[in-house]
């Protein structure tokens, strides 16, 4: 099932390959000009990553605030930084995740590099089979494509069982033997693997055993240390936005050390075409990220600086309300002030009246400055006793 599905990716990835060694004859010009196809169809993807990654980067200061003020509360810290996270539009895995892109890539294109017959000419099982038969019955030597057991080619579901790279031998062989059994096939191509004076289809640590001063060696064995330098520099460059805080930082620094000796591993020990791809795939990477960086740093820029003026207005506009409100509670102090005044006025105006009225009397119940009880006249000589 898996093989299918891989067959199935391989489609569009040959049909590239073939498109641009066709365009171009060479086999490494093919290889460079695909990566940079795949590098173009993967830039919006990874300018999201980028972007996401540099807003990380500019956050690195207030997660170190974040992670020193909860030092002893990792779930408060967590927490907070998830806000913050949320409050930036931030994904802090998003950075990392399209970096892994170019693995699928690299899969089928060594699938392809390795497979000529299947996967990159997309011919079938049966005319691999064929040209088997046409090689053995021209009585070529097979040894370096199929395998064998006590002399003989084994064979199992009807098909003779051939080497890991038994494929490019068996287009090599025929390409330089029997170049019109080749013609005789629908979509065969006699493939030319020799590309800057390399064999793009060697591997490049059979050169180290078989070590010879010549460009054909030399050559072979740069190609796998430049892909290792150009992955290392690459990882340097994107490391730069890498934020120290970033939950992925620390795998992201591991990574960057063990990918370029993964590199060169790979490189050695599979065709020189892989080592190719690896060293465009970094160099057009750099060029990127150099371009991509000076980009968001601008973008990012405006962006602080519309978000600083935006909380500048707000703030400005709370203010103002602030103002507003506490103009209308003092107005309305005022109101409660002058009201309070004229009831403790009516209030002591009442108290006044009560008061004078307790010390006053009329006139006829007054004798000189002495008041009398109301109602009672004075007279004189009420007590006589006549």
């Amino acid at each position: 099932m898996f093989s299918t599905i891989g067959y199935f990716i391989c489609i569009p990835f040959a049909w590239l390959v073939r498109l641009f060694y066709n365009l171009t004859n060479s086999y490494a010009m093919a290889i460079i000009l695909f990566t940079l196809v795949t590098k173009l169809i993967m830039l919006p993807f990874q300018m999201k990553s980028k972007k996401s990654m540099m807003r990380m980067s500019r956050m690195s200061g207030r997660l170190q605030e974040i992670q020193k003020k909860y030092a002893n509360n990792q779930a408060k810290q967590a927490e907070e930084m998830q806000k913050l996270y949320a409050e930036e539009g931030v994904s802090p895995m998003s950075g990392c995740l399209w970096s892994f892109l170019p693995f699928p890539i690299l899969l089928a294109l060594y699938s392809i590099i390795r497979q000529p017959i299947t996967h990159f000419m997309m011919l079938s099982q049966d005319v691999v089979q064929q040209m088997v038969d046409a090689v053995t019955n021209a009585g070529l030597d097979i040894t370096a494509i199929v395998q064998m057991k006590d002399g003989a080619p084994i064979i199992e579901d009807g098909f003779t069982k051939l080497l890991p790279y038994g494929q490019i031998n068996l287009v090599k062989t025929i390409a330089s033997e029997m170049p019109e059994l080749g013609s005789s096939v629908e979509g065969w191509i006699n493939m030319n693997y020799t590309s800057f004076g390399l064999d793009m289809a060697a591997n490049p640590w059979s050169m180290v055993t078989s070590f010879t001063f010549t460009w054909a060696a030399i050559g072979l064995i740069l190609i796998p240390i430049l892909a290792g330098g150009s992955q290392w520099l690459f990882s340097k460059m994107m490391m730069k936005h890498q934020p120290q805080t970033d939950p992925s930082a620390a795998s992201a620094n591991r990574m960057m050390m063990f990918m370029p000796l993964f590199s060169v591993y790979i490189a050695f020990t599979m065709p020189a075409a892989l080592g190719v791809y690896w060293i465009a795939q970094s160099a057009f990477g750099g060029v990127q990220e150099f371009f991509m960086g000076k980009f968001f740093n601008k973008k990012l820029e405006e962006e602080e600086n519309a978000r600083y003026e935006a909380r500048q207005a707000e703030r400005k506009r709370k203010m103002e309300e602030a103002k507003i409100l506490q103009e209308q509670q003092r107005q309305q102090g005022v109101q409660k002030q002058t009201l309070k005044e004229k009831q403790k006025a009516a209030q002591d105006a009442k108290a006044a009246k009560a008061a004078k009225a307790a010390f006053s009397t009329t006139e006829a119940g007054r004798v000189g400055d002495r008041p009398y009880a109301r109602g009672r006249a004075y007279k004189p000589d009420r007590y006589d006793e006549t």
